[in-house]
């Protein structure tokens, strides 16, 4: 069999050893007679399997023990919202970058919970250029950034400079890609 390569944004092709793995302990998990996906997330075997993912995820991204690691369901877009309902706070606004599409939407959603400042845009140069000028509030409860707009293909190669202020950045194409500074970054 000639194996495709994906190289979409997301999803990405896996060695075939860990697909095999994967195929050999779907029906049943290192011997216990049952899936992975089955087993109740407050069991012994299924407790070990998400402390295991989240020791590797720490080693991998070098994140500090002062971090906590949430393993979340649904996505940037049910983040978004979630983001601003938890961080908001006593403050009245939140500061955005505009960069596209997932950006968008990402203010979208924001605006249902609060006042919105784009706090730089892109949008005048039809994203096709990351923004030069930026103009924080004094109240923002963060600044919330896309780092990889995968529909436009405007991606930050670096981390924005955002001072003293709790930097907020989607991930979901590009973490594990590339080494981050985690320590940069609030959530």
């Amino acid at each position: 069999m000639n194996r495709a390569y994906n190289f979409c944004a997301g999803p990405a092709a896996l060695p075939e050893p860990v697909l095999l793995q994967a195929q050999q302990e779907l029906l049943n998990y290192q011997g216990h007679g049952i899936s992975v996906m089955e087993m109740s997330h407050r069991g012994e075997i299924f407790i070990e399997v998400a402390q295991r993912a989240e020791q590797d995820l720490r080693d991998l991204l070098a994140i500090p023990n002062h971090y906590q690691v949430l393993f979340m369901q649904g996505g940037a877009s049910v983040q978004f919202s979630a983001l601003v309902m938890n961080l908001l706070g006593k403050h009245t606004c939140a500061d955005y970058i505009d960069t596209g599409i997932w950006s968008k939407k990402a203010i979208q959603e924001a605006k249902k919970y609060t006042k919105v400042n784009i706090a730089a845009s892109s949008a005048e140069q039809n994203y096709f250029d990351l923004p030069q000028q930026w103009n924080f509030s004094d109240d923002a409860a963060y600044v919330h950034h896309v780092s990889n707009e995968t529909i436009g293909g405007l991606e930050f190669l670096q981390t924005p400079e955002v001072g003293e202020r709790l930097l907020i950045a989607d991930m979901s194409s590009t973490i594990l890609s590339r080494p981050i500074d985690v320590n940069r970054y609030a959530l």
